[in-house]
């Protein structure tokens, strides 16, 4: 089946809340103008960002977009970039006030309509706090914006249990549950989506993808990066919100998963669900926290806080094929590599031959272009029957030099525009999620401190058995 092009799409109003901040303009600009350059946004649109302080004249904010496209993109194409700023402007609003909002879409809807404003879709990202999200959708559901709109919806999704429901329980009172796009950049990478089809388009792998015969997975997902001004985020949130309860906690489910059956985002979400619910509620014995040395002195941070920069734990997924195989989850700010890495590590062979040789480890990079290797053992060139490790490597940008790799959030706002909820979460897989963290926040284990450039704590260091791959 053919991709459709852009001139298939509807015309849409795209409302960008939090349209002057780091994530606009380091990866929502830069992907809507790859969208532009590839043909792939609807032939009529219009961009309208939207927050509580203006930028100034729509002039100075076309600018300031231009500015991080300078930034992010290479060979910039100046026609393409001409085109799509020329279609962006700003409008102020807040949750108790959004009706020069209103009008400034029905203005461009009334533009954009061939037949009048009633074919035009709304598309409205909401990168907000999650403590502002509700009143915002109260505000949309107010103006009428939520009417032939879908809501795209930044993590963290609430910040435990109870705020979720809650949350959970403003957007439905707003918008049915097909008009919500729970957006996770990490199940946009083409690299995650390539699990699925290495796993089920190769019957190498899928029949040894159980506890038969792996041993344990790990999902490893170190920065070097330290706040970089992220201070007052982390504050509020920590480690354990920002990174494991959505992005490691999703990668988790697309490992995890049964045969889904077919490529359709009803049969996949609900064989994402089905293992969020096989996942044990994690014990906070066996979670790890941590705090890098210096993290208090970074701007916008407490100077006794115990916001946590690091987590490890151990997760299982109580069901037959993964029953007792320990799920390790690394992620932390200021560790000695940035990474994000799978590995899934395999047994023993029983034949004792060639004594106890360790188990072959299957390495999935989560890099923009899909690296996949094997570690296996093979005979030592020479003589004697000696074993020596070799890898085998699959590099997808080697083999597919001319296919282009969508960077996950332009892949992920073109999903959007074409309706598809694949490649999102859906209420009742995050509810699952918020349920398997409450243990760990109602009991939350103090960090232990660590050195920047190091691999964490000591006693996460111990958590893998045969220890962790990176490291």
């Amino acid at each position: 089946m053919s991709e459709p092009t852009g001139d298939e799409l509807s015309p849409h109003v795209l409302i960008v809340f939090g349209a002057t901040g780091d994530l606009a303009a380091r990866k929502l600009f830069p992907g809507l103008y790859r969208l532009a350059a590839a043909g792939r946004l609807p032939g009529d649109y219009a961009v309208i960002g939207s927050g509580r302080h203006s930028p100034g004249t729509d002039e100075e904010f076309r600018e300031q977009v231009a500015e991080g496209l300078r930034d992010t993109v290479d060979d910039l194409d100046e026609d393409v970039a001409s085109d799509l700023l020329g279609r962006i402007s700003f409008q102020t609003s807040d949750s108790d006030d959004g009706a020069d909002l209103a009008a400034a879409v029905r203005e461009a809807e009334e533009r954009l309509g061939d037949h009048g404003s009633s074919d035009v879709r709304r598309l409205v990202y909401l990168s907000v706090p999650p403590t502002a999200m509700s009143g915002m959708v109260g505000m949309l559901d107010r103006e009428g914006l939520t009417e032939r709109a879908r809501l795209v919806i930044e993590k963290p999704f609430g910040l435990d249990l109870e705020s979720f429901q809650e949350l959970d329980a403003a957007i439905h009172d707003a918008v049915d549950e097909d008009q919500v796009f729970r957006i996770d950049h990490f199940l946009g990478k083409e690299a995650v989506q390539n699990i699925l089809a290495l796993r089920f388009a190769n019957a190498l792998f899928e029949p040894a993808w159980d506890r038969r015969s792996v041993a344990q997975v790990q999902i490893d997902v170190p920065e070097t990066l330290q706040m970089e001004g992220r201070g007052s985020f982390y504050e509020s949130t920590g480690c354990l919100r920002d990174m494991v309860s959505t992005h490691l906690f999703q990668i988790l489910g697309v490992v995890a998963l049964e045969d889904p059956g077919e490529w359709t985002a009803s049969a996949v979400r609900q064989a994402r669900k089905d293992a969020f619910d096989a996942l044990r509620p994690l014990d906070p014995a066996d979670v790890v926290l941590g705090q890098y040395d210096g993290y208090r002195d970074e701007d916008d941070v407490d100077d006794d806080s115990d916001v946590e920069t690091f987590v490890a734990l151990t997760a299982y997924v109580d069901n037959e094929r993964w029953r007792d195989v320990p799920f390790l989850l690394r992620t932390g700010k200021a560790m000695a590599e940035t990474r994000r890495t799978i590995t899934l590590r395999f047994r023993a062979p029983e034949s004792s031959i060639f004594g106890d040789p360790a188990g072959d480890e299957l390495v999935l990079e989560l890099t923009d272009e899909a690296v996949v290797s094997l570690d296996l053992f093979g005979k030592k060139p020479g003589p004697d029957m000696e074993l020596a490790k070799a890898t085998m490597r699959l590099d997808f940008e080697d083999e597919l030099p001319d296919d282009e790799p969508l960077e996950a959030y332009e892949r992920l706002v073109l999903d959007v525009l074409r309706g598809d909820h694949t490649l999102f979460a859906r209420s009742d897989e995050t509810e699952r999620l918020w349920e398997v963290c409450q243990p760990v926040l109602d009991d939350r284990p103090d960090p232990q401190p660590y050195e920047p450039g190091s691999w964490g704590p000591q006693a996460a260091l111990d958590l893998a058995p045969g220890g962790w791959r990176l490291g």
